[in-house]
């Protein structure tokens, strides 16, 4: 990949700069190399957009940069000044650099690995984990600010990144918040669906709870559905477990109420699905937004020699017949990547030789130091969703009991998405605080 050339408007620094609502905007972009192991030659431009109050511009403020979760995402477009934003706008100077193939900086798509092997796809798909993602974070921070230390805050993968972080640059740390996002150490793919799917099922029996209809509803759709010819507007053919797949949106507030919407509005006039209902589906599943999500989701497992990760998500579905697509009362799926989406969603076609080529590697590049992070001194408050679908509590409390520095707020009163509440990061905040604050 090489890096897409640019103009930037205003002064000599290279720097855009523009107002949102309630929000001073400045951003440039930022050339890294595409693999610092030297095996791939290549740059990836990096979009950096910085945030600030428009009343303190010209104010020494402290950094903060958001992480943005994941993987495969780029960081928020704000509309306004609100959530967590309108909070860390209060002190902080907030940086966000989309991650390295998606949105501004150089985005990966299918157009690239579709001239590529096997073989050399997952190569390059292996330069966009967690040690990539700090390293570009460093050069920001050297080349951009001048190697100030910066404060983290992590929404979901971002907490991988943050763990990453904290083993191979603590020294550029002042303090980290993450919101549900603290990864199992030694990474598990397998431990980690073998939780997951338990909570998905019980959350998919408590949106049928909540709308009970919906229980009849879902099944009449998966029923037309596995006739096999119902078609979304992009060509593709809508199948069940494709359908199952959007219940991802039952750990997210109010996703019960989005899923119940969306389901409602079905068919058109009976045993027709509604145009409406194929639209948002391909809007939903098409993943024409973020390719790498799912192209990464268990590469971010990989460590050292764990492998292969083997498709650990399909093969936990395996061993539970109860989310068969031929089940009634359908259950949904959650954050699972399954091989079958590299064959029938065709914006991640491309993607397939290479995934599963991901799949089989037995070593990875190492993104954990458990022994640094025993020893770590770097302020680290998480909160941990009791009831995440997405991230197990369980397996968050045990590295965080194993994270120096490091405290656990647990609370069962958000979902996945809680950073959205600025109370999340002022709570964060506080316990850092009491207990002396960030690093100077």
């Amino acid at each position: 990949m090489s890096a897409v050339s640019g103009t930037s408007a205003g002064s000599g620094s290279g720097w855009t700069s523009y107002l949102l609502p309630g929000v001073g905007v400045r951003e440039r972009r930022v050339s890294v190399p595409l693999d610092r192991s030297g095996r791939l030659a290549g740059e990836v431009e990096l979009l950096v957009r910085e945030l600030v109050d428009p009343t303190r511009r010209d104010d020494d403020l402290p950094l903060l940069v958001y992480l943005q979760g994941g993987p495969g995402g780029a960081n928020p477009r704000p509309l306004r000044r609100d959530g967590w934003l309108d909070v860390a706008l209060r002190d902080y100077r907030v940086v966000l650099v989309d991650q390295r193939g998606t949105g501004g900086s150089t985005p990966l798509d299918g157009e690239v690995l579709a001239g590529l092997d096997a073989r050399a796809g997952a190569d390059l798909l292996a330069c966009f984990r967690a040690d990539s993602l700090v390293a570009d974070l460093e050069d920001v921070r050297t080349q951009i600010y001048g190697g100030r230390l910066w404060t983290t805050l992590a929404q979901s993968f971002g907490g991988w990144i943050t763990l990453t972080y904290l083993s191979v640059a603590p020294t550029a740390l002042r303090a980290c918040y993450i919101a549900g996002g603290v990864p199992g150490t030694p990474p598990d793919a397998a431990e980690v669906y073998r939780r997951t799917f338990g909570r998905v099922a019980g959350r998919t029996g408590e949106y049928y709870e909540r709308y009970p209809a919906d229980v009849g509803a879902v099944a009449a759709i998966a029923d037309r559905l596995a006739e096999g010819d119902v078609l979304l507007p992009d060509g593709d053919v809508l199948t069940v477990r494709r359908f199952q797949s959007m219940g991802i949106d039952l750990g997210m507030k109010p996703g019960p109420e989005r899923m119940h919407w969306f389901v409602e509005k079905a068919f058109a006039r009976p045993g027709r699905l509604s145009a409406g209902f194929l639209q948002e589906a391909v809007v939903r599943t098409s993943q024409a937004d973020g390719p790498l999500f799912w192209t990464l989701q268990e590469s971010i497992y990989g460590h050292g020699s764990n492998g292969p990760l083997a498709w650990a998500a399909q093969a936990e579905r395996d061993r539970r017949p109860e989310f068969g697509p031929d089940r009634r009362p359908l259950l949904f799926t959650g954050e699972m990547a399954f091989p079958w989406m590299f064959e029938e969603i065709r914006l991640l076609r491309p993607f397939a030789p290479a995934v599963h080529e991901l799949a089989a590697r037995t070593e990875w590049s190492p993104l954990y130091d458990l022994d640094r992070l025993a020893a770590n001194e770097v302020p680290v408050a998480a909160v941990v969703y009791h009831d995440d679908m997405f991230v197990d509590s369980g397996l968050q409390l045990d590295t965080l009991s194993r994270v120096g520095s490091s405290q656990a707020w647990v609370t069962n009163e958000y979902e996945h998405d809680g950073i959205g509440d600025g109370r999340v990061l002022e709570r964060l905040r506080e316990l850092v605080r009491d207990r002396g604050g960030e690093i100077r």
